[in-house]
């Protein structure tokens, strides 16, 4: 990971109001970075930040924007991470509400521990990621080989 991180931001809707009230609490830390996120949270997230910077000011990367989360945009994050472009993952999702995407939230959480990227769930978690000092140094995360698992061989 370079100085600058690629950083992950999204949130089901009945989270969305807390993950802007934390971008708008951090968003000097957040500019440092590169930002991908999915559906309406760019969108947001991209007002909250703008809010923030003085008049005719531009924010220092532009804003990835993914399809929303139950279009597509969870798996197009997933494989985002697998690529390995993707450092950190900020995901603010409602366990109290069921989604009709439910399963490519749990495969986007499983390919963010399995290629070992730092994932917060909630705004405490989201908190010590962002203050860490890791976020503004670089920063290289251990790799699993999985040769092994990609070369074993299976009974036909």
């Amino acid at each position: 990971m370079n100085l600058s991180k690629r950083i992950a931001l999204v949130a089901h809707d009945n989270c969305k109001k807390d993950l802007m009230e934390w971008t708008a609490w951090n968003w000097e830390a957040i500019l440092e970075h590169k930002l991908t996120c999915t559906g309406t949270t760019g969108r947001l997230v991209e007002e909250t930040l703008l809010s923030k910077l003085s008049d005719g000011a531009r924010l220092q990367y532009p804003i990835v924007k993914l399809k929303s989360g139950p279009f597509g945009g969870d798996q197009q994050l997933g494989a985002l991470i697998s690529q390995g472009k993707v450092d950190v993952v900020i995901f603010f999702w409602d366990p109290m509400q069921p989604h009709p995407h439910d399963v490519d939230v749990k495969a986007l959480l499983r390919i963010a521990v399995l290629y070992n990227i730092p994932t917060a769930c909630n705004r405490s978690t989201a908190d010590f990621i962002i203050s860490s000092p890791l976020m503004k140094a670089p920063y290289t995360p251990i790799e699993r080989d999985f040769t092994e698992y990609a070369e074993r061989g299976l009974p036909l």
